[in-house]
């Protein structure tokens, strides 16, 4: 760790000179192996209507996100943070809080927010992202957050639904930033991480924001007040913003961090080393891993961007004791030539995210790191955006029998499977649809009744779009989706977002959109095309006028293909299924 760059101590010592990100500048959670006798397990509770969590209750969360995330500060004020593994720019725990605190009032008293408005982050995993999304919530804004992939239409689209009134960005996405805010009303300025002040254009560098030391009274929050609003297909249709609480974030963090459940039941402060590559712009990166790690005084360093030379120095350099990966990036460790067993010898813990994973590509990790199953625990859970994101997850001992499940439900949590066709309870070892509740369940959909409606019922069931059945110990398993959902390396796609692009074109007179299988990305997305008589279109229109609107993983890489019709039942909806069959397997 020769040249990493915590930074301590008073602001004397330019504590925020931070260079600009450009060029130059260096709801499935995972599957765990563990031998351990089951008898160590709670007894899973019995109910005729629901399934209850074997690991009984939490305190449902009181505290704001910030409060709860630094309420233990004091154990590890001088201990590392979050770094940039990439440039090695980070920050202890006690300069972190203190941007934080100062951010929170330069959005009050500089750029006049107040609480309850909303602020667009479109930022990659960077340290200064945990000063502002905290520094957001400590001064009682709302934050929604846009992949920095996003097209300059897609953000605005997002940003103009939330009513966003200020953004905060580096560089490189600047000019999407001044395209999208001449849409949004009432704006109040633009923050610039990396860079300086341009007052006359609305600009604010956040290090002069920081350096200022302004003055303003922060507000007294409520845990019902909702904190942030991350954008999710839900179970179909376009993307909704998800209305989060501090409570439903802060209830999940403590159900995640239970005894039998967290990795070491209780004992904070040891500094492992985690590094993730997963954005923390997805819920599962913020609440599932970010948060996570930082309440226990762990050791976060991350990355904005993905490469191979860069993964494999952060392994070799920092000596990660965690690793939070997708799929594809365990395909990565598992298979490229690269990746040695000695740059894998210091982890213990891999937790797979975002999207399931096959046993076979654990295999292979496995022996590619040449350890066995009791000394590198492979973790999973499962969640949504609406959850907060976690309900089920693997504890963190549980028996070989039962790889492959995505483990228990999480403590205050009650779930259940229902028939596909008549709605009644199942049992175990039969497959339906997974209903979950409890109190880390979204408040709702942004501006959307209808669509809060259709997820949640008046008891509160949350349906989840998932097919999945449990064991006779109430262990999970997700074994196929009623939703549409695309799910490209862990990356939701919308089916009916793609589709409103494609109809655009006067030739097109009909379109539906399906995920096809792909061995390294789960699904790609592929277009069945009906033209209206006489007119022509090549599948390279389709495609390019696709990418030509929206971000990379939203491509056809699936490929395009015209249809006489569109199979459609008799209430007019897409048989999605039948397409899916048309379309095969792509490679």
């Amino acid at each position: 760790m020769s040249h990493m760059k915590i930074l301590r101590g008073s602001l004397a010592r330019k504590l925020f000179e931070l260079p600009a990100q450009n060029a130059k500048s260096k709801s499935n959670l995972a599957p765990r192996v563990l031998v351990r006798t089951f008898a160590t397990q709670p007894a899973p509770a019995v109910d005729t209507k629901y399934l209850t969590s074997p690991y009984g209750e939490v305190q449902v969360g009181s505290e704001s996100v910030t409060e709860f995330v630094y309420r233990d500060i004091e154990l590890w004020a001088d201990k590392p943070c979050v770094t940039c593994g990439v440039s090695g720019r980070g920050y202890d725990y006690q300069m972190m809080r203190l941007m934080v605190d100062r951010c929170a009032k330069a959005l009050i008293a500089e750029l006049k927010m107040a609480p309850g408005d909303r602020i667009g982050l479109i930022l990659p995993n960077l340290p200064e992202f945990v000063s502002l999304i905290h520094g957001a919530m400590h001064a009682g804004l709302v934050v929604t957050f846009a992949n920095p992939l996003y097209t300059a239409d897609e953000v605005r689209r997002q940003f103009m639904d939330c009513g966003v009134k200020c953004i905060a960005t580096i560089e490189m996405f600047m000019p999407v930033a001044k395209e999208v805010c001449k849409h949004l009303k009432d704006y109040k300025g633009t923050i610039w991480v990396g860079g300086e002040d341009d007052k006359a254009n609305g600009i604010h560098g956040l290090r002069a924001l920081l350096m200022a030391d302004h003055k303003a009274d922060l507000p007294d929050l409520n845990a019902d007040d909702v904190s942030l609003i991350p954008y999710s297909s839900g179970t179909t249709g376009m993307p909704k913003g998800v209305m989060l609480t501090h409570k439903n974030l802060v209830t999940n963090l403590k159900q995640a961090q239970t005894p039998k459940m967290m990795k070491y039941e209780g004992e904070k402060g040891k500094c492992d080393v985690v590094l993730t590559v997963p954005p923390f712009f997805h819920i599962y990166g913020f609440n599932g891993i970010l948060n996570y790690n930082l309440t226990l005084g762990y050791h976060v360093v991350t990355m904005p961007k993905f490469t191979p030379d860069d993964y494999i120095r952060c392994l070799v350099e920092y000596q990660p004791t965690t690793l939070f990966v997708v799929p594809s990036l365990l395909a990565f460790l598992a298979t490229h030539p690269q990746v040695k067993k000695e740059h894998l010898q210091c982890v213990e813990t891999i937790m797979v995210g975002a999207a399931p994973t096959t046993d076979s590509m654990l295999e292979k990790f496995l022996l590619k790191c040449e350890k066995t199953k009791d000394q590198i625990k492979l973790l999973q859970g499962y969640g949504m955006t609406e959850s907060s994101p976690v309900t089920i997850m693997t504890p963190y001992e549980y028996p070989y029998g039962k790889v492959g499940a995505a483990g228990q439900l999480v403590p205050s949590t009650l779930a259940r499977i229902v028939s596909l066709t008549t709605g009644e309870n199942l049992g175990p070892h039969k497959s339906g649809e997974l209903l979950v509740k409890g109190p880390q369940m979204m408040k709702g959909y942004w501006n959307n009744e209808k669509a809060t409606r259709e997820t949640i019922d008046s008891d509160g069931w949350l349906r989840t779009g998932d097919v999945a059945y449990y064991d006779e110990d109430h262990y999970f398993y997700v074994v196929d989706r009623t939703k549409e959902l695309i799910k490209v390396k862990g990356n939701q796609v919308s089916p009916t977002e793609i589709e409103s692009v494609i109809m655009e074109q006067p030739e097109v007179a009909d379109v539906a959109v399906v995920g096809i299988t792909d061995a390294l990305a789960g699904e790609l997305p592929k277009a069945f095309v009906v033209l209206k008589p006489n007119h022509k279109l090549t599948e390279k229109q389709v495609y390019d006028l696709v990418a030509s609107k929206l971000t990379k993983y939203k491509h056809l890489e699936g490929g395009v293909a015209f249809l006489d019709a569109i199979p459609r039942n008799a209430a007019g909806k897409i048989m999605r299924n039948e397409l899916k069959v048309l379309g095969g397997k792509k490679h």
